[in-house]
């Protein structure tokens, strides 16, 4: 924008906060753009390979640790969370329940991406009412973003040792956005980390993904093989995955700090289409026009109708024997995608007890 002397960018950056969370932001920070440590720690990431198929990482040059690279002009960025968790029992109970489909928290009401970049263009727009035309890009999870990196210089929390942003206030149980701005905002301070000498995360993983304190290797990841994995599901890494069919919470479920984290107030997030508390064999019974209708507005839709059959039939497999699982998945050993033959194939050796 061009220079305004006029604007008092320390009451506007007051009045950014208390618009944000009117919209129903829980916090809003600032920060600068210089984000050197976390492209030294991303380069360390790559280079071991630990972003998988997840070719976007290393995509895009260094628009990813260069704000201003990627939204020319961007000398600020607004970061933002959002509060996501449903109030529910405890979800471990589903984990628990071998018949039962676990759904990552995040992903059982409307998509996230949709919900919170329309209320940030509603606060670029409050902030342009009193400021003019100004220099904004609006992001949630959608380019080549450091969220947590620039969630944690925004004094929003701290990122905790299996890498997701950690509040003391909320736990983890919440989505980030940004606002990329060219206007000259202070700054807010950074918090200390506060996990201490806990492993807890690290101990809980099913397939022992943190592998070390803040490095998480997604190839083992749960929450990789389910969503960003295209292809076959490593076999040996099959059964760690037990009834997890999109995403895992595990690492956020043992976290201590999430005992302070507070149900959502978003109706959006509520949980849709009874997918809280369905069973594996009713979700495998969708047909395509069944999971595209109920998955609409769901962040679940993006792996598509073929993974969605993939990651089930490798939780049937997992489910212990049972005739109405085999029945289910011999009438899909002639489904078209050989993908998907190939994993309930795997799923009716295990329930015949000749698979590992």
């Amino acid at each position: 924008m061009e220079n305004q002397p006029d604007i008092d960018f320390k009451q506007l950056a007051g009045r950014i906060k208390q618009w944000g969370r009117q919209l129903g932001f829980q916090q809003v920070g600032i920060c600068d753009t210089d984000l050197g440590e976390t492209a030294q720690h991303l380069q360390r990431w790559l280079a071991r390979g630990f972003h998988g198929e997840m070719a976007f990482m290393q995509q895009h040059g260094s628009k990813r640790t260069q704000p201003a690279e990627l939204v020319p002009g961007t000398l600020r960025i607004v970061s933002v969370r959002m509060d996501y968790l449903p109030d529910e029992p405890d979800p471990r109970a589903i984990l628990d329940d071998p018949a039962q489909a676990f759904i990552s928290r995040y992903a059982l009401g409307r998509d996230y991406h949709k919900v919170m970049r329309r209320r940030l263009q509603r606060l670029a727009d409050r902030i342009a009412s009193q400021v003019g035309p100004f220099g904004y890009r609006a992001f949630v999870d959608s380019a080549p973003v450091m969220e947590k990196a620039i969630a944690a210089k925004a004094g929003l929390g701290w990122i905790g040792k299996h890498s997701n942003l950690l509040n003391r206030d909320a736990g983890s149980w919440f989505f980030l956005g940004e606002l990329y701005t060219d206007l000259p905002l202070p700054v807010d301070t950074p918090v200390p980390e506060h996990c201490g000498d806990c492993q807890a995360c690290i101990d809980c993983c099913p397939t022992r993904a943190i592998v070390a304190p803040y490095q998480v290797d997604a190839r083992r990841c749960i929450s990789y093989l389910t969503i960003e994995l295209k292809g076959p599901i490593p076999e040996q890494l099959r059964p760690l995955l037990g009834n997890r069919i999109f995403g895992c919470d595990d690492c956020q479920q043992v976290c201590p700090w999430n005992r302070f984290a507070i149900p959502t107030p978003e109706q959006d997030f509520l949980p849709r289409h009874g997918l809280d508390a369905a069973t594996l064999l009713e979700l495998f019974g969708w047909s395509e026009t069944q999971f595209l209708q109920r998955t609409e507005g769901s962040a679940i839709r993006r792996i598509g109708y073929s993974r969605w059959l993939r990651n089930i039939a490798v939780a049937l497999g997992n489910a212990g024997r049972d005739p109405a699982i085999g029945e289910a998945l011999q009438r899909r050993l002639d489904f078209p995608d050989p993908m998907v033959r190939e994993h309930v194939a795997w799923a009716l050796e295990r329930q015949r007890g000749k698979a590992p």
